[in-house]
């Protein structure tokens, strides 16, 4: 997990980088301006900032390029524009940023550059405790449960549906809180919230691995979640 400062005078710019980067487990600072990019800086180092160059106050060339004489260009930076030349990219990198991306910024494109600098910026691990291969051997692996459904409509009768850890009576016919008596299209986004909050549960929020497990392009399980009102951050990494 990083903190990461976003810097977009673009609310909606700032909303989706906030969400994208939230759902990847990482604490993100919002700033619309310059100053408030300064401010936040003052506070705390970040461990990376995305800059937008056109912002009304003080672009983000400007404002690198201050961050680089003050000596408070201490972080990686990537730059964001949807307008910049590559003369105006060349420069920034010049005076120090890491990287740029075009917006509209693609998703992959995103989480590669975020990835790449925190990568720089990750200190040494410092060494553990070596650990015994009897006590990882020993170590029972219990595989999360999965719901299965029989064939047979007569089996629907007498069996206990269950969804990790929701276990409901014998001869309901509900799977989870999913009625079978509700219309056809109401029981399917109710069968899809309870298929995608199992999911996000089993994989601790990783929209990565989400979207690996339902066979989904990220940028559509983000709409889906939306559409179905699941929260992806109520299921964001624990203990990390």
């Amino acid at each position: 997990m990083a903190n990461i400062l976003v810097v977009d005078d673009e609310m909606g710019i700032r909303e989706l980088l906030s969400e994208i980067l939230g759902d990847e487990g990482h604490v993100v600072q919002l700033a619309e301006n310059a100053q408030q990019a300064r401010e936040a800086r003052a506070q705390a180092r970040p461990d990376l900032v995305l800059l937008d160059i056109w912002m009304p106050d003080t672009d983000g060339v400007t404002l690198l390029k201050e961050w680089q004489r003050d000596g408070l260009l201490t972080m990686p930076v990537i730059m964001m524009s949807g307008h910049a030349t590559i003369d105006t990219a060349v420069e920034a990198t010049r005076i120090g940023a890491l990287n740029f991306l075009e917006k509209p910024i693609a998703l992959q494109k995103l989480l590669k550059a975020v990835q790449q600098g925190l990568t720089r910026n990750i200190e040494p691990p410092r060494p553990v405790a070596p650990i015994s291969r009897m006590s990882v051997m020993d170590t029972p692996s219990t595989p999360a449960p999965v719901a299965q459904f029989n064939q047979s409509p007569a089996s629907f009768e007498n069996r206990d549906f269950s969804l990790g850890n929701q276990l409901m009576p014998n001869n309901q016919h509900n799977f989870g809180n999913l009625s079978f008596d509700l219309p056809l299209r109401e029981a399917r986004d109710a069968f899809e919230r309870i298929y995608f909050e199992y999911h996000l549960h089993r994989e601790g929020g990783s929209m990565t691995r989400v979207a690996e497990k339902t066979g989904l392009e990220r940028t559509h399980l983000y709409r889906k979640l939306k559409q179905l009102g699941v929260e992806s951050v109520k299921y964001g990494k624990r203990g990390e």
